[in-house]
This record gives structure tokens, sequence and C-alpha cells, in this order.
């Protein structure tokens, strides 16, 4: 007999088919990184909550334009990465930290374990963070990511795609997901977006946008961000349904 399912009042669970499982024998890493013994309920405490402050003095202006964090301009396609943070309800989410860490435009992060033999840009770091505005907003000023090998499977290569992260009030909030581009000719071999149901795998993919493409400057690509709800990103750490 199962035990049924509580739900906190005011609180919606997701629905089924939006997020990953968290074993997903495809995605070999999952084999080791999923749990296999009951989560343990540990409480919040009030310094998980109230600690560290996420506010506009801890971000620099250059933080969310990965290209002019250096002495010069990194290699590769110049794009304008932009967006909302929207509730369930579809209503605006401000003042939220998001950061975001990619590989450069030959597929390689600066990273000690990334020893692939890509070049090393020494004009891009590869990761940058803002903060929403009033009504949601974000935008970030980078270069697209290559694909890269990854050894999961025979002739395996990721995705082009960008790694995000939302936090909330405090760094115990935090959702991560992953930004792909349209029309990528991995998709179909990479098991990272299988795991998504195919319902949900169009809200990973951002949508370009030549309204807010910067003639002469940078490519733009949307992408909005949905915390729960019909419509909610698929993150990957789940809620439990």
């Amino acid at each position: 007999m199962t035990t049924p399912h509580r739900v906190v009042p005011g609180y919606r669970p997701d629905p089924p088919n939006t997020h990953p499982p968290l074993h997903f024998p495809a995605y070999r890493a999952t084999t080791l990184r999923h749990p296999t013994q009951p989560l343990a309920l540990l409480p919040q405490l009030l310094t998980e909550v109230t600690g560290p402050l996420l506010g506009p003095g801890r971000v620099a202006p250059t933080d969310s334009d990965l290209t002019a964090q250096h002495a010069g301009e990194p290699v590769g396609q110049r794009i304008i990465v932009f967006g909302r943070l929207l509730d369930g309800d579809g209503r605006p989410v401000p003042d939220s930290l998001i950061e975001i860490w990619q590989a450069n435009a030959g597929g390689r992060y600066r990273h000690a374990n990334d020893r692939w033999p890509a070049p090393l840009d020494p004009n891009f770091t590869g990761v940058g963070r803002t903060l929403t505005d009033a009504r949601g907003r974000y935008e970030f000023t980078t270069v697209k990511p290559g694909a890269y090998p990854w050894r999961n499977h025979d002739n395996a290569w990721r995705p082009a795609h960008i790694h995000f992260s939302v936090f909330g009030r405090a760094f115990t909030q935090r959702l991560v997901t992953q930004m792909y581009f349209p029309d990528d000719p991995l998709f179909a071999q990479d098991p990272i977006f299988g795991s998504v149901p195919e319902s949900a795998r169009p809200r990973l993919i951002s949508r370009f946008s030549l309204e807010r493409t910067s003639p002469e400057w940078a490519l733009a690509f949307e992408f909005d961000i949905v915390l729960r709800g019909r419509n909610a990103t698929p993150f990957e750490e789940p809620h439990d349904d």
C-alpha cells in the first residue's frame, strides 16, 4: 500500500511529464547520482532562509556581459540571451538572481577536468549573473557555445547549450536547467535532452528573435523560465510526483 502524496496547502505540484526522472539509464551518470534510499527531511533553520543575501550590490555591471569581462573579446558568434522569469500564474518574479555557465565557442569549459583538445579562450571564462528587473526580465550578452564530446556512449556529443541557475530569496531556493538552440542536429542522440518528457522538451529550446537582434553586433535568442504549473520549465532537480 502506497502512502498518499501530501500536498502542502497553497502548493501546486507540476503536472506529470514535466521534469526528467532522477534515474535515466541512457544518461549513464544518473546511475550513481540518483538517490536509492528514502530522502531525509532536514528542516530549514533561520540561517538557511535568511542568508547569504542576494542583492544588487553583489552583482557587477559586467557580470551579465560575458564578452566584456577580459582585456580582449572572446572568439565566436556574439549572442544576446534574454527572457522573463515567471511564476505558475504567468506573473513576473522580480529581483531574482540568475546565473549562467557554458562552454566557449569551441565547446570547451574553463575547468581543470575538461581536457579534450579544443582551444581555451583567454578572453572567455563562461560564467555570468544578473538580477531580474521589476517585470521579471533578464538579459545576458555572450557567445554561442560549441558542441563537445562527453563519452556517455559511442560518438557522444552534447548539443550547444547554456546552463541556468535560478535562485529565490536564499541559496537553499535554487533550480537548475539548460537552454538549447533551435534546430540542433544533436538533439536526437542526446540522452540528457531525451530524458525530458517529449511534451516538455520545446520549453528548453530558445527562440530566435530578429526583433531583438542587434544589427552588426549580435543575434538574439529568447528563453522564458516558468517556475511552476502546466508550462513549467523542466528542471534538473524535479519535484516529487
